[in-house]
Parts: C-alpha cells; sequence; structure tokens
C-alpha cells in the first residue's frame, strides 16, 4: 500500500471495524455485498471522488486489514494509503484513525463505513459550514415523536421541533477533534458520537441537513432497504 503522507486538507476516517453482532453471527459486515460491491467501498469511493478529500484513511479489523488493502488496490482506490487498526470500541477506532493524521492543519471528515449511499453534494456543503463552529454533522429532523422512559414510563414527551437524528459525516478541525479525544480518554468518558465529544468540552457543533436515505446498515434487513434505495437513485439517473 502507498505511503504517500498528506499533511494538510481534509482526511477522510472511515470506521469500518464494528463487531456487527446484530447482523448476524459468522458475517463480516464492510465485506457484505450492496449492489454488487463490498458495502464499506461505497462510502470510501464517494470520499474519494471529492476532490476536497486529500486522503481516507479506513480503519478496519487487524485480521481483515490485508483483505481490506488488496480491495483498494484492486479498485484502484488512490486516495487510501493506510489503514488504521480497529479498537475495542467505536471510539478507540476512530483515535487510531486520528493517530496516522500528521498535520495539524489538516481538517478531519469521520464517516461510517456502514452508511455507503451518503451523497457528495451533501459532504460538500457540510465541509463549507465549517465557519465559526468547532464541528460540523450532518442530520435530519425526526418523523416520530420521542418520549423519554424510565422503567417502562414515560417521564416526558419531548419537542420533537428541537430533535434531529445525527448521521455521518461528522468534520471537525484536526487539533479540535484530537483534544475532545485525548480529553474524553483521560476522563474515561466514552460516546459512540464524535461530534459528543466536541461538545461535551465546550465546542459549538452545527448540524446540517443530510439525507433520509442516509442510513446505517445494522441489520441485514437494512441491506434491503438500501438496495431499494439504489435502484431509485438509478430511476432518477
Amino acid at each position: 500500500m502507498r505511503d504517500e503522507r498528506v499533511k494538510e486538507g481534509v482526511i477522510a476516517i472511515v470506521p469500518a471495524a464494528g463487531a456487527g453482532k446484530r447482523f448476524g453471527d459468522g458475517t463480516n459486515k464492510p465485506f457484505e455485498t450492496l449492489g454488487g460491491k463490498p458495502l464499506m467501498l461505497w462510502a470510501v469511493e464517494t470520499l474519494g471522488s471529492l476532490p476536497e478529500v486529500a486522503e481516507i484513511i479506513p480503519v478496519i479489523k487487524e485480521d481483515h486489514m490485508e483483505s481490506a488493502a488488496e480491495l483498494f488496490e484492486r479498485c484502484n482506490v488512490r486516495k487510501v494509503k493506510r489503514i488504521a487498526p480497529g479498537g475495542r470500541e467505536r471510539q478507540d477506532s476512530v483515535f487510531h484513525g486520528l493517530n496516522l493524521v500528521e498535520g495539524n492543519e489538516s481538517i478531519v471528515l469521520v464517516h461510517d463505513g456502514a452508511r455507503p449511499l451518503i451523497e457528495p453534494h451533501i459532504v460538500k456543503y457540510a465541509l463549507g459550514e465549517l465557519k465559526d463552529c468547532d464541528g460540523v454533522v450532518v442530520g435530519v429532523p425526526v418523523k416520530d415523536t420521542i418520549k423519554e422512559v424510565s422503567d417502562g414510563l414515560v417521564v416526558k414527551t419531548l419537542r420533537r421541533d428541537l430533535l434531529w437524528a445525527v448521521q455521518t459525516p461528522q468534520i471537525f478541525r484536526y487539533e479540535t477533534i484530537r483534544h475532545a479525544y485525548e480529553k474524553a480518554f483521560a476522563d474515561s468518558f466514552s460516546s459512540t458520537d464524535d461530534s459528543a465529544l466536541v461538545e461535551r468540552y465546550g465546542g459549538k457543533v452545527k448540524v446540517v441537513m443530510g439525507s433520509y436515505t442516509n442510513i446505517k446498515i445494522t441489520t441485514p434487513g437494512d441491506l434491503l432497504i438500501a438496495e431499494q434505495f439504489l435502484r431509485m437513485r438509478a430511476e432518477k439517473a
């Protein structure tokens, strides 16, 4: 694998090292097929098509790193120069990716490898909004009424007009997200959401409109939904 170090620009970290327990025993979710190609390749190729993105750092389980490297070489994904090993939790995996970012002036974009249908124009717009804030996240307003529940009883009904379902990509300046991660580990604080770490330490995070088709593949049924979205996308093309 090429090792041409990138020290500035947009570095995309793509975590794809989750256990995939809800996907089923004996499966390897990042390599499951969607539309004829491995699931994680969709996000990597989309990010690789953007001139704003200088490098992509996938984060893969250690015992699958060689297979992933062969896949990216075979598919001529030139912006993948290094692969980070996965960690025990998502937070560990993203931090492993951050450890490979060399330039303090870089912009870090984190996008889940299990979100294959991210659209380039959404990424471009989100990147352009990292101005007077510490982070930008993509999300969509929730459609359902959300209730806070404890022991099976409703505590309160939350205001739907104030609630968003947060997705990825999430975008930060390197020094901002690096500092937030280091503080979180020092405080033994964990989260599955990168922006939550920045928020915890006083950061201002902006939410921009994403897409309801930018789903995360968690179960085999999600693959069927994604296939339908791909067919709809092809019909509109």
